[in-house]
């Protein structure tokens, strides 16, 4: 049987920080390979990617999976208690950055896939998309991926991503959507002047400040079925001003949106210039306006699949999992136009953070849970 906390920690000692690839996609692939899986590195513009299936091209039961192998920077080493990358098991845990978020749900899910295909291979395919742009633009991940899918007859039926997603305890959140992301970037500009004769100036710092205050103070919904309120944060307002006399010249300010299904991006984009228009209307400071959207608001309607997800966590763990919109963006955001599809994967409490580590009982219950996940789909 192969080992899902071996391959955690092979993976873990592969130093992978976007958009470095570090040897964990040739360690991959040599496993898959090796196992009777076709693979593919399907590398764009120096991202990493790697495509995998066994069985039949185009088979109607073609269970996808969906992970990374990237890992965000460490910080300073000397804020760690063990080797970044050293993959040290003690107290239970296995240590290093990425063992949370998300090597070990990859090393979970392809020790389950080749362990069933030796085993017991089923009447179906299964495709494995692992890429190495995830925790970075996400421009060439992927999105790359499903590009290359498209333009080679590959296609997933159904797709499990393999985020984090259990907030306290091994099984209690999966995830069948995600808000969307859009950020705001204001300028302001207005004329420069003494404080003393401010009516000789125009003051962008005040125009800004009062954008911001309508922002924040606007109730952009009450929820939905599914997804909490759309919410507004106020990121970042710089003018880079170091006197005390000096109306400045500009000023700007940074806002990102977390919304629902009940907006998309552009609307909120348009939204965003529109306050910025009255605002400059009111003051006469000039105020520029740039959007970006990392993501749209997605559902997965609760259906066979997630119901088939559901019932095997809930067998292996005893939970029966919430279905949450929760969270962060995350790769299922480029699949949600390809297949259905849904998140499950470990607590993620330490991912990100300075000593990143995995309880390895639950890397042993992930592959468990995946393993159940793919007999049952197949059977």
């Amino acid at each position: 049987m192969t080992d899902p906390v071996a391959l955690t920690a092979d993976l873990v000692r592969c130093p992978s920080v976007t958009p470095e690839e570090g040897g964990a996609l040739v360690l991959l692939e040599k496993m898959l390979s090796g196992a009777g899986f076709d693979c593919t590195r399907v590398d764009r513009n120096g991202t990493p990617n790697l495509f995998a299936r066994w069985g039949a091209k185009g088979h109607a039961k073609s269970f996808g999976f969906n992970g990374h192998t990237d890992v965000v920077p460490v910080g300073d080493p000397a804020d760690w208690s063990v080797d970044p990358f050293g993959a040290e098991q003690k107290d239970g845990f296995l240590w290093g950055r990425g063992s949370t978020d998300m090597k070990s749900g990859v090393a979970a899910f392809v020790a389950a896939a080749v362990d069933l295909v030796r085993d017991t291979p089923p009447d179906g395919a299964i495709l494995i998309t692992v890429t190495g742009d995830e925790e970075g633009p996400a421009t060439d991940g992927t999105t790359a991926l499903l590009d290359w899918m498209a333009e080679h007859g590959e296609a997933m039926s159904v797709c499990l991503v393999g985020e984090p997603t259990c907030p306290e305890r091994m099984g209690d959140m999966m995830k069948i959507g995600r808000r969307g992301s859009v950020s705001g970037f204001f300028t302001a500009t207005g004329v420069q002047g003494h404080v003393a004769y401010p009516h000789r100036a125009r003051n962008p710092v005040a125009a800004i400040a009062r954008l911001v205050e309508s922002l924040s103070n606007s109730l952009l919904d009450k929820g939905t079925e599914h997804f909490d309120p759309s919410t507004l944060a106020v990121t970042t307002i710089d003018t880079g001003n170091p006197a005390t006399n000096v109306i400045p010249a500009s000023c700007r300010a940074t806002v990102n949106v977390r919304f629902n299904d009940l907006h998309t991006g552009a609307g909120l984009s348009d939204w965003m210039r529109s306050q910025a228009e009255a605002v400059a209307d009111e003051t006469g400071v000039e105020i520029s306006v740039e959007t970006r959207v990392s993501g749209e608001a997605f559902l997965t309607p609760p259906g066979a699949f997630s119901e088939g997800v559901a019932a095997a966590v809930e067998a292996e763990t005893g939970l029966k999992p919430v279905l949450s919109t929760s969270g962060g963006t995350s790769d299922a955001r480029f699949i949600r136009e390809h297949c259905p599809v849904v998140e499950f994967g470990l607590v993620g409490r330490s991912m990100h953070q300075v000593d990143e580590h995995v309880s390895v009982e639950q890397i042993h219950q992930l592959k468990t849970i995946y393993t159940r996940i793919l007999r049952e789909y197949f059977a």
